[in-house]
């Protein structure tokens, strides 16, 4: 996959102002490092998520399976870059503590300067951006994920910005329901939680009595 999908542009386009008059640097402690198990996203790595979710549609499957994270993000992915298209490369992933992270290589200049605002001058050709955050159910067939961190380089942006940056990219009438923070996903009707552990993510659901 060579597309991030929507929170590229959000996170280049918007962010500018608010990391230039807050600039909060992370510390190291809270960021996931560079060999803490990053996968790409791909599109093989969705179609094993889709085999995973197939199983549990099965009456008489598992309660519950256990994928990658790269599978995951890879076939969330094919929802959220269905709504802009933006330039970005070496899409990965990573499950670190209880949140997924997605980080992408962007090309800035790709957005034009008038996108960026100020920010422009600070930006090299190639830039790295990193978002992450929970899955939450919040209606048989509707979930949502819950973007709490977004870093562009060690900057991060403060939490209070987050759903102003999202609402730059909604598109039509917004799910009832769903956070401030949250991004939407059609989920399949059967699935009732989501849970993110380091170097994975499990499904579940729901039990057929």
């Amino acid at each position: 996959m060579r597309k991030l999908g929507c929170l590229v542009v959000l996170v280049i386009g918007a962010v500018a102002g608010w990391l230039l008059r807050d600039r909060i640097v992370g510390g190291v402690r809270d960021k996931p490092t560079e060999a803490s198990g990053w996968e790409r996203l791909t599109p093989e790595g969705a179609t094993r998520m889709r085999t995973a979710l197939a199983q549990l549609r099965r009456p008489s499957g598992p309660l519950l399976v256990t994928v990658r994270p790269g599978d995951h993000a890879s076939y969330v992915y094919e929802q959220l870059v269905r709504q802009l298209p933006p330039s970005a490369d070496s899409v990965e992933a990573g499950a670190f503590g209880d949140k997924l992270y997605v980080r992408a290589s962007v090309k800035p200049s790709d957005f034009g300067t008038d996108a960026l605002g100020p920010l422009a001058s600070f930006l090299s050709e190639r830039e790295q951006m990193q978002f992450g955050g929970g899955f939450e159910i919040v209606r048989p067939g509707l979930a949502q994920f819950r973007v709490t961190e977004i870093r562009f380089h060690d900057l991060k942006v403060p939490s209070r910005a987050i759903p102003r940056l999202l609402q730059k990219v909604e598109r039509g009438t917004r799910p009832e329901g769903l956070a401030p923070d949250g991004l939407p996903l059609l989920v399949p009707d059967y699935i009732n939680e989501v849970k993110v552990e380091p170097g994975r993510v499990t499904l579940y659901r729901i039990a057929v009595r």
